[in-house]
């Protein structure tokens, strides 16, 4: 499967399950951005039950940008609210010892665009769950493809798109019971080497 996504903060499963069945991935680079997206927040599960991380961007819909051309908004320390945040709701996971050391830098040094960030997110990952891709970005935006599968949809929260991921042990399950397609780090906190093999057998029918 040859498929067409947006990068985004920390993707779903469901995101990042077809990213690890696809054979040849492409990442939409010239689309134009758009508010209340995946590319700027994710969400995990914490002691309250599902918790939105939001990334603040400076953008107005006024004037149209592009998705690569948008500013993160660093006027609060929104990396340090998000790392302990990650640290609440995981510090007790099995596996969150394990990967922090290679996730802590991402939220100790400044981004400047919302997309270059969301790359970085993306590679450090995929060196964790040790998922090889070829990834390829595209050079200009086509509203309809041919040659793959379009998966841009999977950016919108609101997407028709729904799969009903297979249940894994969350820490907080027995709370608040199994949580859907949250961000990747829950199951990889959770699952920890076994994350890959989860995601390569999630039935999307795509």
């Amino acid at each position: 499967m040859n498929s067409l996504l947006h990068p985004t903060y920390f993707p779903n499963i469901t995101h990042m399950a077809a990213i690890a069945q696809s054979d040849v991935v492409t990442f939409e680079m010239d689309d134009n951005f758009a508010k209340q997206t995946y590319r700027t927040r994710t969400y995990i599960y914490a002691a309250n039950g599902k918790l939105l991380l939001n990334i603040p961007v400076i953008y107005t819909q006024k004037n149209r940008q592009k998705y690569r051309e948008v500013k993160i908004s660093n006027t609060e320390n929104w990396q340090s609210l998000h790392w302990k945040s990650l640290l609440s709701a995981y510090k007790t996971s099995p596996f969150f010892e394990y990967y922090e050391d290679d996730l802590r830098p991402l939220f100790e040094t400044k981004a400047e665009y919302i997309l270059d960030f969301n790359l970085k997110c993306f590679e450090t990952i995929s060196e964790c769950l040790q998922l090889e891709k070829t990834i390829h970005k595209t050079e200009e935006f086509k509203h309809e493809i041919t040659n793959g599968t379009d998966l841009r949809a999977l950016v919108n929260p609101k997407s028709a798109i729904d799969f009903q991921n297979k249940k894994y042990t969350q820490v907080f399950g027995d709370k608040h019971g199994f949580i859907n397609n949250l961000s990747v780090l829950d199951l990889l906190f959770n699952e920890g080497p076994n994350a890959l093999d989860y995601l390569e057998n999630q039935d999307l029918s795509l």
